[in-house]
């Protein structure tokens, strides 16, 4: 006999496209109706990608059709068009805003090593520097550096009577990160739902207050912890970071994909670490030359910055001092950060 349990189960094989999550985790499977061996699935999605709805189509007769006695199998989707680029949707259509939040951004990598916090870190220090009101949710669990990059590793946050996180407050910009709660030497050892959890109680129950701005660092790849973010946050804008090699190309292209399919605008592609400049002017390609400028070309978004391999600029780093913090009429990354702040601005509020 077909029951709706054996059905659902059936349906927890099914992946939602470019994922490795199931439909029904994505909330989308909105209605289950079984006469006698006939089987009716209700999906509910909000894309305009119409190879989106087609493949789960084709993925759910597919796991149905392996039910022994099955009869009629009927699939129908009720589609809707996603909201405009200011409020991105999710598969589930379930996200909200941050109260006191305006804008919120994302910067996002599909590989480690590229400099993604670098880059959240010093865009945040660069909007702060044109008079907004900043935040800064260090979103990777597992390798927290906001603390350190900010001078504040020795800071705990505080909690108030309803448990809700004080942040910290540092170059002017208010931020959580699991480095403020753990010693140097301790390891983030949790498992995927407690990670979405502790992402969850960073966003919502932090006292951010009002802010213009909150930039979101994601961690690598395109995992729970960013999914999560996209379904529960409306996202205003994302920063795709990378280095001018291929290998990371790969990897930026599977974020933008990422983004793509949930419908989060894409603002454009920062290439970090574009080139090492010698004291005598000479231009060194250490990770191959061009390549976020030819990947921005290929996937119709715009190059917002180039940021070169700089000395100062990891230096300060390991010491705490952001490199946007410095004075951007004498400091050449510290000019690109501004620059990249400016057009996330314009972008955001367009």
């Amino acid at each position: 006999m077909i029951t709706e349990e054996i059905v659902r189960e059936r349906l927890k094989t099914v992946h939602y496209p470019g994922f490795s999550r199931n439909i029904l985790s994505f909330g989308i499977v909105k209605g289950i109706m079984i006469q006698g061996n006939d089987v009716s699935v209700l999906i509910s999605l909000a894309t305009r990608e119409p190879s989106i709805p087609q493949a789960i189509h084709r993925g759910i007769e597919e796991a149905l059709q392996t039910l022994e006695g099955i009869g009629k199998i009927t699939i129908d989707f009720d589609l809707k068009d996603p909201p405009s680029h200011t409020a991105a949707a999710n598969p589930g259509s379930a996200q909200s805003s941050i109260p006191g939040v305006k804008k919120i951004i994302v910067v996002a990598s599909g590989k480690g090593g590229v400099g993604k916090s670098t880059v959240a870190i010093n865009l945040a220090v660069a909007l702060q520097r044109t008079g907004a009101k900043v935040g800064l949710c260090d979103c990777d669990l597992y390798g927290p550096s906001v603390a350190l990059m900010l001078g504040a590793e020795d800071e705990q946050p505080m909690a108030t009577d309803q448990n809700e996180i004080i942040p910290i407050e540092a170059h002017g910009i208010k931020a959580i990160s699991m480095g403020f709660l753990l010693t140097e030497d301790s390891p983030v050892i949790v498992r995927g739902p407690l990670a979405t959890r502790y992402t969850q109680q960073f966003l919502r129950q932090c006292l951010w207050g009002d802010l213009d701005y909150l930039v979101l660092d994601l961690p690598p790849g395109t995992g729970d912890i960013q999914l999560t973010i996209t379904q529960t946050v409306a996202v205003n804008g994302s920063v795709i970071v990378t280095t001018p090699q291929e290998v990371a190309l790969i990897d930026a292209r599977k974020a933008m994909s990422m983004f793509k399919k949930v419908n989060v605008p894409i603002t454009g592609l920062v290439e970090n670490m574009a080139w090492f400049e010698c004291e005598h002017g000479t231009r060194y390609f250490i990770f191959g030359e061009g390549g976020g400028v030819a990947e921005a070309e290929k996937m119709g978004i715009p190059l917002l910055a180039q940021i070169p391999l700089d000395i100062p600029t990891r230096d300060g780093s390991d010491k705490g001092v952001p490199v946007a913090s410095l004075d951007p009429a004498t400091n050449r990354v510290s000019a690109a950060f501004a620059d990249l702040a400016q057009k996330m601005i314009a972008a955001v509020e367009r």
